[in-house]
């Protein structure tokens, strides 16, 4: 005799998602007339789009849309990455495998990418990163090459790049500008705002363009390659910024001075690790956590609520730095430290109920949105620019190095009861994960408990 399963959903408040855009874009537009800093300062532009001379204007608004690009063309890998490992036939044990041994195997590239862009220039390395992404796009147009560990690799090293080179080419064409740091700041969170945007905006791109028609399997990959080509030919025909090339011993002895024998800078190097980490975490983590009281939940309307959240904790920055504002700089981001870790401590005590789960996962997201420019600033007040590319793939090292141990851990036993499941390392996939993991849960509960 079969046994029924009856299955219940779980539905997100369709004023959740609207309501977290609104107060984000409420802070941005509101922050010219309600900042206590703009009020203190000459009245300027209504605007945060609109800061800074004629030349800076131009070249920001054009960074932020190939920024915004570049985080699309991420996203697209990222989402459409992870519906990938399901569509090869790849399990939790092979997904884990694969992703701890790519992992393992950037770390030394991903390590020295930093000094190379220091060496080269961060207009050279955005140049590669997009050289890398076309790599990946055309190499996974051929279905027999789709999942080979090798673009795992190339991912994973184009990321490690994305993470510094866009931001070392902004902070040395305002340095050549000569423009004021409130207006590097603004940039910041601008950028942390728009790559929650994009990532949100890539999400759909994939919607649309994926299928279970294998004909039509490879549009994503092919729309994220043509986004690197233009990518590449606007790089090259934009201004290059001069800078100068020191010798690999005088590198190394000025690294070793400003960065490994810098208290505060170090402190640095494991404040942008831990949350690095922190954020791997959670993206393997949120997708079993969710469903793991056997309810089904539509992941792909709660992810694009984490990045709304995200915007919302990037708008926010520039109401809690300056002269005047509510508390001191170090102490806001300590409070946003403590805001992420008391929001998934909740979560390591085994609290099930998805409701709380989404609130604390949205309040981690916009811990996160606020702390990124807040380190960002603080890589600029305390680290020389010539080493901000090596010093943030430091950084990331040690946070893949983290990572790796994370992914090597075995898990736990089965439990017996069904809003207890086994726990397990899974690459989320926002769109599509849901039903293979609630099938593999019920089949592990449909045997005896020893």
């Amino acid at each position: 005799m079969g046994v029924v399963v009856e299955r219940e959903e779980w539905a997100l408040s369709p004023f959740a998602y609207p309501l977290l855009s609104a107060a984000a874009l409420a802070a941005v537009l509101l922050l010219p007339y309600l900042s206590p800093r703009t009020a203190a300062h000459a009245t300027g532009p209504s605007s945060p789009f609109d800061v800074g001379a004629a030349p800076f204007l131009r070249f920001r608004r054009a960074f932020l849309v190939l920024f915004s690009l570049a985080s699309v063309v991420e996203g697209i890998h990222s989402v459409f990455g992870e519906d990938e490992f399901v569509r090869c036939g790849l399990g939790r044990e092979q997904t884990t495998a694969r992703l701890a041994s790519t992992t393992a195997a950037a770390l030394f590239p991903g390590a020295i990418s930093g000094v190379i862009s220091d060496k080269i220039g961060p207009r050279r390395a955005c140049i590669l990163y997009w050289v890398l992404q076309l790599a990946v796009g055309v190499v996974k147009s051929f279905s027999a090459l789709r999942c080979s560990w090798i673009n795992n690799f190339i991912l994973a090293f184009a990321s490690s790049v994305f993470s510094f080179c866009f931001e070392t080419w902004l902070v040395l064409e305002h340095e050549k500008q000569d423009q004021k740091q409130d207006l590097l700041f603004d940039t910041f969170w601008l950028m942390t705002f728009f790559e929650s945007v994009s990532l949100v905006g890539s999400q759909e791109i994939t919607n649309v363009l994926v299928s279970d028609d294998d004909s039509r399997f490879l549009l994503p990959y092919a729309f994220a390659a043509t986004l690197s080509v233009v990518g590449i030919l606007y790089i090259r025909n934009a201004s290059s910024t001069c800078q100068h090339a020191s010798a690999i011993g005088s590198y190394q002895k000025s690294f070793l001075a400003h960065v490994l024998r810098d208290k505060r800078v170090l402190i640095l190097v494991l404040a942008q690790a831990s949350i690095h980490f922190a954020v791997s975490a959670f993206w393997f983590l949120w997708a079993p956590t969710i469903v793991a009281d056997g309810r089904y939940a539509q992941l792909s309307v709660i992810y694009p609520c984490f990045l709304a959240s995200r915007m919302l904790g990037s708008a926010g920055f520039p109401w809690f730095y300056g002269a005047i504002a509510p508390f001191r700089n170090e102490d806001s981001l300590t409070i946003a430290y403590v805001g992420a870790g008391l929001a998934l401590s909740i979560v390591a005590y085994d609290y099930q109920e998805i409701a709380p789960l989404v609130i604390v996962f949205c309040i981690f997201h916009a811990c996160v949105g606020f702390i990124l420019p807040s380190l960002a600033r603080l890589r600029t007040m305390y680290l020389p620019n010539e080493l901000r590319g090596g010093m943030m793939s430091f950084s990331m090292s040690l946070a893949n190095a983290a990572t790796f141990v994370f992914l090597i851990q075995r898990p736990p036993s089965t439990r017996c009861k069904l809003n207890h499941p086994e726990p397990c390392v899974l690459w989320p996939v926002r769109s599509w994960g849901l039903r293979p993991y609630v099938e593999e849960v019920e089949e592990a509960h449909s045997a005896e408990c020893p």
